[in-house]
């Protein structure tokens, strides 16, 4: 049984919705007010995760701490939020040797989660006021401490606060002369460094999810004696708010917009070699089964001196995935034709995404928006992208790919040129 089947047929998961009703010489106890608190918040839980999803809506960026910016010693400057810390206080990390200097010896790899909101996958908002710094060492469980790649994520907690005297002890329980007399909604942060399992849910509407740690960022190569790096912290972990992620484009083995030469071309298009070909990756898996012929096309635009601007279709098809994989992470389309590409020609190239169906048979978002999708493999990107500003996506999270975030299928469209020389 497929995982959509399965939560069509395990039924909606909520509980049973009952709402106070009022009526004249009721009495009425502290559980009767609980309750309805609890109705009207679960009310709202249901809503945001069934209309609405769940996800970071906005900030929660996990930034390296520089050297000069450490905590202040205990008992000066402002304390941080009691539940901005990630777990009870972990051991002390081992002392330094005997030659090794105190400010040596002091670990240094913290990370500064900024504020922003979340909601998780039961519907609890999730608010970060004013940031706050995790020391990766003491917020990372003992028993997980052999490694050096770390996950950070945010977590919702509650917290009893201001402590009120009773006017009198409950009749039916036992009772301290102080109660607390209001609830804080907090956060917790968490750190791990085992991968997080990935909610595979198609849809967030009918089920909750296991785990309730919304992961920001996974951090790698962690030295626990140096700052961390920014180029080690990877924040495309991060889940967008919405009731599912859809699949986009993460990359493609050519340049959009480059120059090649014909020979270069030649290579990329595979037309001379059965392993060459116009490979495009993808951020999840795609069914093999909708790589139909018709699906991606090469167009070719003729330039060069004189009349110029004739079309004609490349002829090519998708090279067969590896074994029979029902589903597929990229593919690669190859020039099957000899036709001959000439100086000042312009190579279009086409993927019609609104018929490639992910696992959920939902279709890739395939926008190419701004011409971002970046370079398989290609560490200088984006220098080797567009020029320009927007170096960064909408969401401050790159590196770009396809997509508006909408999850609906379009037209994946880029080009490059060919020159003699």
């Amino acid at each position: 049984m497929t995982e959509a089947e399965t939560e069509r047929t395990t039924g909606f998961d909520a509980p049973p919705l009952r709402r106070l009703r009022y009526f004249h010489g009721q009495m009425l106890g502290a559980r009767d007010f609980q309750r309805e608190q609890d109705y009207f918040r679960e009310k709202l839980r249901l809503r945001l995760r069934s209309l609405l999803g769940y996800g970071v809506v906005c900030g929660l960026f996990v930034e390296p701490v520089p050297p000069d910016d450490d905590c202040p010693p205990a008992g000066t400057g402002n304390p941080p939020e009691p539940a901005a810390t990630a777990a009870p206080a972990a051991p002390a990390a081992p002392a330094a040797s005997a030659g090794e200097s105190t400010e040596h010896g002091r670990r240094r790899a913290l990370v500064r989660v900024t504020p922003g909101l979340a909601v998780d996958c039961d519907g609890d908002e999730v608010v970060v006021r004013g940031g706050c710094v995790v020391d990766l060492w003491k917020a990372l469980p003992p028993d997980e401490r052999d490694t050096d790649t770390v996950w950070v994520g945010v977590q919702y907690a509650e917290r009893p606060v201001e402590p009120t005297r009773a006017v009198y002890n409950d009749g039916c329980a036992d009772t301290s002369d102080c109660e607390f007399g209001w609830t804080e909604e907090c956060y917790t942060i968490r750190v791990t460094g085992c991968e997080p399992p990935a909610d595979e849910r198609c849809d967030t509407c009918c089920s909750r999810c296991r785990h309730q740690v919304l992961w920001l960022a996974r951090i790698e190569g962690v030295d626990w004696y140096e700052p961390v790096r920014a180029d080690r912290v990877h924040m495309n972990v991060r889940r967008p708010f919405g009731r599912h992620v859809p699949t986009v484009i993460t990359g493609v083995n050519w340049i959009h917009g480059h120059t090649y030469t014909i020979d270069e071309a030649k290579t990329l298009l595979g037309t001379q070699d059965e392993d060459g070909g116009l490979v495009v990756r993808f951020s999840d898996g795609v069914r093999a089964d909708t790589l139909a012929p018709g699906v991606a096309e090469i167009q070719v635009i003729e330039g060069g001196a004189g009349r110029s601007a004739s079309t004609w279709y490349m002829g090519g098809e998708f090279a067969e995935p590896a074994g029979t994989a029902e589903f597929i992470r990229c593919f690669r389309y190859r020039q099957t034709t000899r036709e001959t590409l000439q100086d000042g020609d312009r190579v279009l190239i086409t993927v019609r995404t609104a018929f490639l169906l992910d696992r959920c048979c939902r279709p890739v978002d395939g926008t190419h928006v701004g011409g971002r999708v970046p370079v398989i493999d290609d560490t200088a990107y984006p220098e080797s992208g567009p020029d320009g500003g927007c170096v960064l996506p909408p969401s401050g999270v790159g590196p770009w790919t396809s997509g508006t975030g909408t999850g609906g299928g379009d037209v994946f469209e880029s080009w490059f040129f060919v020159k003699e020389r």
